[in-house]
C-alpha cells in the first residue's frame, strides 16, 4: 500500500515530467541521500539539470526561487526541517507574498515551499517544532496541510503546476510513512470530499481561491447523530481518528471529525456547518496552544454561531520548547487519550 511518502515523491516525479519549467531546489536532496525524509530520492537522478542541491541558507534558497518564480519557471523548495523557515521568513513575508500586489497584479509568484514539520521523534526543541502558525494569516500566502486521505500527492501536484500565488506546504514529519487511506474503501467511517457534498463544500476566497484543497469530514457509519465536532489536520487528524473511534466504543460518545487541507486563507463552512448540527467544537493542534490556529478557529465560531455554540475547547501542544527526551516529548504534545478527555469535557 502507497505511503504518503511514495505519493509526495510520484508527484514531484510527475510535475518535473510534466513541465519542464518546474526546478526543485534544497539542502541535500541528490541522490544517493535523497533529503533528510527522502522525499525526493531518485528525482536528480532522472532530471539532474533540473533538481538542485543548495548551500544552508534558508534565505538564498527562497529568495532564488522567487527570481526563478518571477521568470515564469515553477520552482519548488525544500526546507529541510519546518523549524528553519524562520531563517526565510523574510523572503516569505515581505517579498513572495506580497509582489503580485506591489506590482499591480502584473506578474505571480508560482514557487511551492516543502516542509517537513511536528515532533515524536526526540529530535530536540529545534528540530521538532510546529510553527507554520506564524505564517498563517499572511495575505498573499496559502498554506496547505496533507493528510493521509486520498492522495496527498495531488494535492501538492495542483499546487506546482496550476498555483499562479505562493503556497507553503506543510508535511507533519510522522505522516510519511503511513499508508494512504482510500475514502471509498474506508471500514471505519463513512467520508465525504468537499467537492462531493454541499456541506463541506471549500468556498473560494476572493484573495487566493482554492479550487484544489479538500476538506474532509468523517463520522462512524450507522451511529447515533454525532454531538461534537472535532477538527484537525495533518497527522493529528489521524490522532483524532483514533479518539473518535474509542469515544464512539469505549464512551458511546459520537463525534463528526472535519480535516481541512487548505489552513490559510481558512474556510470556515463545512466547520459551522458540523458544529450548527453538534452545537460544540473540539480543535485539536500540534503546534503551541496560544495564539494558534485552534484559537482562530474557536473565535471564528463563536462570532458566527453565538449562542447555538455550546461548548467550545481547544487542545495544543504545551507553551513550551519540545523536549529531546521522548517521555517529555510525548507529555506535552496532545495524544489520544488527550484528544479523548477534551472531548468528554464537551459533553
Amino acid at each position: 500500500m502507497p505511503t504518503v511518502l511514495d505519493s509526495l515523491n510520484a508527484a514531484l516525479q510527475r510535475a518535473l515530467a510534466t513541465d519542464e519549467k518546474v526546478f526543485i531546489l534544497g539542502e541535500d536532496i541528490l541522490d544517493p541521500y535523497g533529503g533528510a525524509f527522502k522525499v525526493t530520492r531518485g528525482l536528480s537522478t532522472d532530471y539532474p539539470s533540473r533538481v538542485l542541491t543548495t548551500p544552508v541558507s534558508e534565505a538564498a534558497i527562497v529568495g532564488v526561487a522567487a527570481g526563478m518564480a518571477l521568470r515564469g519557471l515553477r520552482p519548488v523548495v525544500e526546507i529541510m526541517f519546518g523549524d528553519f523557515l524562520t531563517l526565510a521568513a523574510d523572503q516569505l513575508i515581505n517579498h513572495v507574498a506580497k509582489f503580485r500586489w506591489m506590482y499591480n497584479d502584473q506578474v505571480r509568484v508560482p514557487l511551492v515551499i516543502r516542509t517537513p514539520m511536528g515532533g515524536r521523534r526526540g529530535y530536540g526543541p529545534t528540530h521538532s517544532q510546529t510553527l507554520e502558525k506564524l505564517f498563517l494569516g499572511v495575505p498573499g500566502l496559502r498554506v496547505l496541510a496533507p493528510c493521509t486521505l486520498n492522495d496527498p500527492g495531488e494535492l501538492l501536484l495542483h499546487a506546482i503546476l496550476d498555483d499562479e500565488d505562493p503556497v507553503l506546504f506543510i508535511e507533519n514529519k510522522l505522516l510519511y510513512l503511513l499508508p494512504i487511506q482510500d475514502i471509498n474503501s474506508s471500514r471505519d467511517f463513512s467520508l465525504n470530499q468537499a467537492n462531493a457534498s454541499p456541506s463541506t463544500i471549500l468556498s473560494l476566497s476572493p484573495l487566493s481561491p482554492s479550487p484544489y484543497a479538500p476538506t474532509y469530514t468523517l463520522s462512524l457509519r450507522d451511529a447515533p447523530p454525532p454531538t461534537l465536532t472535532l477538527v484537525a489536520y495533518g497527522f493529528m487528524a489521524d490522532l483524532c481518528r483514533q479518539a473518535a473511534l474509542l469515544l464512539a466504543y469505549e464512551d458511546e460518545f459520537f463525534t463528526e471529525l472535519v480535516i481541512p487541507t487548505q489552513l490559510s486563507p481558512v474556510d470556515m463552512t463545512p466547520i459551522l456547518d458540523s458544529a450548527r448540527k453538534t452545537h460544540r467544537l473540539l480543535v485539536v493542534e500540534e503546534g503551541s496552544y496560544t495564539l494558534g490556529w485552534g484559537a482562530e478557529i474557536l473565535a471564528n465560531a463563536a462570532e458566527t454561531l453565538g449562542v447555538n455554540l455550546h461548548a467550545a475547547r481547544r487542545l495544543a501542544c504545551w507553551d513550551l520548547p519540545i523536549p529531546a527526551s521522548v517521555p517529555l516529548e510525548s507529555a506535552i504534545l496532545p495524544g489520544v487519550e488527550d484528544i479523548r478527555k477534551s472531548a468528554k469535557m464537551c459533553e
